[in-house]
């Protein structure tokens, strides 16, 4: 079992590796990278309308959750307008994440699968077209559909943000990830990869649902007030641990590095990499908006989500004279009440646009 290299050793090691597979590949082109994909991709018919299935159940059970569940528990918490058309979105992505991590957590730590404490070894024994695990097999199936799912929600059911547009090249990207490990069998180290990506999607859902409901009814709750607090720290140092610390020393070293050394002629080696350091490259653009917000609580400004549209397209709507004066104002007084909402003021109900699904 290796130890866990530095920054400094990944960088260096990983750039030196990858430096001598490129001036290696002479016959690196088109025709090889077809011939590389015919000869190394299994997947079947079966498994692809598998999981077209799926991500269109993925869709329909969110449906009815929304309408059955969600949407009448905001309601009955008599949430803030606003607040109640996200808290569906939230609430899905929670039950969802929490279920697909912990059975991410089953894997690595109550199984006999060793990848988490010795990464190299998710190239162990590497065949073209080996068998899939059949608990491997269905986390990537659950996955796999989610994101064909997600890809569509983001763009037609969630509330959209600042950061949408790259959070569909995520979940496009993530897509393509979990595809192509899966048929060129590269699927222990999307196991790993898995679960160090969705334990933050549990936190900030969770923070985000607590945000929702600390002022509800025309009353502020402390106990959610709080509980929202202990979710954003406990996300921000998370993000840091998980997806900027362990999954470019874990998961990264063992593609870039410990590949080459079990399989020398490993497929598609360098596309895998450019997706897995273009992952990289987005989990360190949103941690910006995590020390955005980090900042903003240091400012006594309250917990909220640094990537929302509303406030600031109503102040240049309004500077613009795109909005009449009544909304201008109820968006301003909205903006006030929420205001209120944390320091323990009464707080009447917002006003924002349904989110139809």
């Amino acid at each position: 079992m290796e130890p866990m290299p530095g920054y400094l050793d990944l960088v260096t090691r990983a750039s030196a590796v990858m430096y001598g597979a490129l001036r290696d590949c002479s016959a690196c082109g088109l025709q090889l990278s077809r011939r590389t994909l015919l000869d190394n991709a299994y997947i079947t018919w079966t498994e692809i309308l598998l999981f077209c299935f799926c991500a269109f159940l993925w869709t329909q059970i969110r449906r009815g959750l929304t309408e059955c569940l969600f949407k009448p528990l905001a309601e009955r918490c008599k949430l803030q307008h606003k607040d109640a058309a996200k808290m569906p979105e939230s609430a899905w992505k929670l039950v969802f994440y929490t279920m697909s991590w912990s059975y991410s957590t089953y894997l690595l730590f109550f199984t006999s699968y060793s990848f988490f404490y010795d990464p190299p070894s998710v190239f162990y024994d590497w065949k073209s077209g080996m068998s899939v695990p059949t608990d491997i097999a269905i986390a990537y199936l659950i996955q796999g559909s989610f994101y064909g799912h997600s890809i569509y929600a983001t763009v037609y059911m969630d509330a959209w943000r600042k950061d949408s547009a790259v959070m569909v090249v995520h979940h496009v990207i993530t897509l393509a990830l979990i595809c192509f490990s899966y048929a060129f069998r590269y699927h222990n180290v999307g196991v790993l990869v898995l679960f160090l990506h969705d334990i933050n999607d549990i936190q900030l859902e969770f923070t985000k649902l607590n945000v929702y409901l600390k002022s509800r009814g025309g009353s502020y709750y402390l106990l959610n007030d709080v509980l929202s607090n202990m979710g954003s720290v406990s996300f921000s140092i998370t993000w840091f641990w998980f997806r900027l610390y362990w999954f470019p020393l874990k998961v990264l070293y063992a593609t870039c590095v410990s590949s080459l050394q079990s399989v020398p002629n490993i497929p598609f080696y360098f596309f895998f990499n450019a997706l897995l350091l273009a992952l990289l490259l987005m989990n360190i653009y949103w941690f910006l908006f995590i020390v955005v917000f980090v900042v903003k609580v240091l400012k006594m400004k309250g917990v909220n989500d640094v990537r929302e549209y509303e406030e600031e397209e109503a102040v240049k709507a309004a500077a613009a004279g795109l909005l009449p004066d009544s909304e201008a104002n109820e968006d301003h007084r909205h903006h006030h009440d929420h205001n209120a909402a944390g320091q323990g003021k009464h707080v009447q109900n917002g006003v924002s646009k349904d989110k139809h699904l």
